[in-house]
C-alpha cells in the first residue's frame, strides 16, 4: 500500500496564523514542560477566581541558566489588547526577571528549572477580570513563549449540562452543552450585543465555541439551548503513558534503551476509529511530572526520556498528515509532534523528549490547511468522557474591556438524552 507522505512544512501553516488577535508564541525546542496552572487546576489553561495565585514553570535544556522576564497584558474576549493600562488590571509592575530557578541534580540531561509566582513583590495583584496573557521574553527582549489565562468574576450562575445530540447522524458521535446564564443581581442589557460565551472541551482553547446568542430570555435567565452549534465531537479516551520509573517496562512502554539519554520506546498502536467504545479513565489530554524513587526535589530530579511512538494505520491518508497531540505542548502541532512514515514496517513513527510522568495523549489527522480531525484515527463515540467549560464575558454600554462574569461546568459522565 502507498504511504509515503512528504513532510508538508506545517509550521509554515502557523507562522500565518499570527493575527491581530495576539496568538500564543509556541516555545523553541529547548524550552520544555512548560506547566502553567492555578491553585489547584490541573488543566494547563489556569481559569481563575480573581485573588486566586497563578504558577508558572518550565524547563530550559540548553544549559545556559539564562535570564528571563515575564510581561502580563489584558485582552478583549477576541484576544484583541484591550484599552485598559497597565496599571488599571496590576498593582505592582512586571518586564521582569524570573530570579527563582535551580538546575538540574543527578540527571543525564541538564536543564535549568524556572519558576514563576503570581501574586509576588513585584506583581501584587491582578485587580481586573477578562483574557490575560502571560509572556516570557529573553535578554535581548525576544519573546520566548506565551500563554493565555483568565480571571473570572463570581457574579452570574452558570448551570452547565451535557447531552446527546438530537440529529441521528450525529447520536452516536457528538456531545452537546446547553447553559443558562442566572444573573438575578446584574441586569444584562442588550445580551445579544453586550454578552458573549466561550465554551471549550477539555480545556482546549484551539477547539472552542465562541459564537453562540442566547436563544430566549425566562425572567433573569438567558438560556442557551443549542444543539448543532454547541455541540462537540466526543473523540476517545486518551491513550497513556507513565515512565515515572524511566528504567523499567511498563504496560504502556515495552523497551528501554540507553544512548545519550534513556530512551522509552512504546508500545505499537492501532487505529480505534472502527473499534467499540472502551471505557479507560484518563485525565482528559493532561500531564503530571512524578518520579518512582525521588523524595527530596521531583523538579529538578526528574530526568527526560526520548519517547518513541508507533501508530499503525493502513488508511489512505492522502495529502494529510499524522501527528502525536494533547496537552503536553499545549495542543500544538508542529514538526516534533509529526508521525513520519515508515516503509520497511509500514508504521509512523515518532521520538520526542518528555519529563518523566505520566501523560495522555492521542493521534490525529492533519489536514493542508492545519484543520484537526480529531476522530479519524481514534474515533468519535458519545460515552467518551470529557470536562466542558464555559465562560460568561460582558462589556456593558460605554465599558472600556469584557470582564468575565461567572463561569460553568460540566462532565459528560452525567450525559443524557434531550
Amino acid at each position: 500500500m502507498f504511504k509515503y507522505l512528504p513532510f508538508l512544512l506545517l509550521t509554515f501553516f502557523f507562522s500565518f496564523t499570527v493575527v491581530a488577535q495576539y496568538s500564543e508564541q509556541i516555545e523553541p525546542e529547548y524550552i520544555k514542560t512548560i506547566q502553567f496552572v492555578g491553585n489547584t487546576n490541573q488543566s494547563q489553561l489556569p481559569i481563575l477566581r480573581l485573588g486566586e495565585p497563578l504558577y508558572l514553570t518550565f524547563d530550559a535544556l540548553n544549559g545556559e541558566e539564562a535570564d528571563f522576564y515575564y510581561r502580563i497584558t489584558h485582552h478583549n474576549f477576541d484576544w484583541t489588547k484591550s484599552d485598559l493600562s497597565q496599571g488599571e488590571y496590576m498593582t505592582g509592575f512586571d518586564d521582569i526577571r524570573i530570579y527563582e530557578y535551580e538546575n538540574s541534580f543527578n540527571t543525564l540531561q541538564i536543564y535549568s528549572h524556572y519558576i514563576l509566582r503570581i501574586p509576588n513583590r513585584d506583581t501584587r495583584r491582578l485587580s481586573k477580570s477578562g483574557n490575560y496573557m502571560l509572556s516570557i521574553y529573553d535578554d535581548y527582549g525576544d519573546i520566548v513563549f506565551s500563554r493565555k489565562f483568565m480571571i473570572v468574576e463570581n457574579i452570574v450562575g452558570v448551570p452547565t449540562y451535557v447531552k446527546r445530540a438530537r440529529n441521528l447522524d450525529n447520536i452516536q458521535t457528538d456531545q452537546v452543552v446547553q447553559f443558562i446564564i442566572s444573573s438575578p443581581n446584574l441586569q444584562l442589557t442588550n445580551p445579544k450585543e453586550t454578552v458573549k460565551v466561550m465554551v471549550l472541551q477539555n480545556s482546549n482553547l484551539k477547539t472552542a465555541i465562541t459564537n453562540l446568542k442566547p436563544q430566549y430570555t425566562i425572567g433573569s435567565d438567558l438560556i442557551y439551548r443549542y444543539d448543532k452549534e454547541a455541540s462537540f465531537k466526543g473523540g476517545n479516551e486518551f491513550l497513556f503513558f507513565d515512565n515515572k520509573d524511566i528504567r523499567g517496562a511498563t504496560s504502556s512502554i515495552r523497551r528501554i534503551e540507553l544512548t545519550d539519554i534513556y530512551n522509552n520506546y512504546l508500545f505499537t498502536n492501532g487505529a480505534r476509529f472502527d473499534r467499540p467504545y472502551t471505557f479507560n479513565p484518563d485525565i482528559n489530554g493532561n500531564y503530571q511530572v512524578r518520579v518512582l524513587d525521588v523524595t527530596t526535589n521531583i523538579n529538578i530530579e526528574a530526568d527526560y526520556a526520548r519517547l518513541h511512538f508507533t501508530l499503525q494505520f493502513f488508511e489512505e491518508i492522502e495529502d494529510k498528515e499524522i501527528h502525536v497531540y494533547g496537552n503536553f505542548n499545549n495542543w500544538t502541532i508542529d514538526e516534533t509532534t509529526y508521525m513520519e512514515y515508515d516503509s520497511r514496517y509500514d508504521v509512523f513513527r515518532n521520538s520526542r523528549l518528555f519529563k518523566q510522568g505520566f501523560y495522555n495523549y492521542k493521534y490525529v489527522l492533519v489536514n493542508r490547511d492545519g484543520t484537526i480531525n480529531e476522530g479519524a484515527i481514534e474515533g468519535n463515540y458519545w460515552q467518551t468522557e470529557n470536562e466542558y467549560t464555559v465562560l460568561v464575558y460582558f462589556r456593558d454600554l460605554g465599558a472600556r474591556y469584557d470582564r468575565i462574569i461567572g463561569m460553568g461546568k460540566a462532565n459528560s459522565t452525567s450525559i443524557n438524552n434531550q
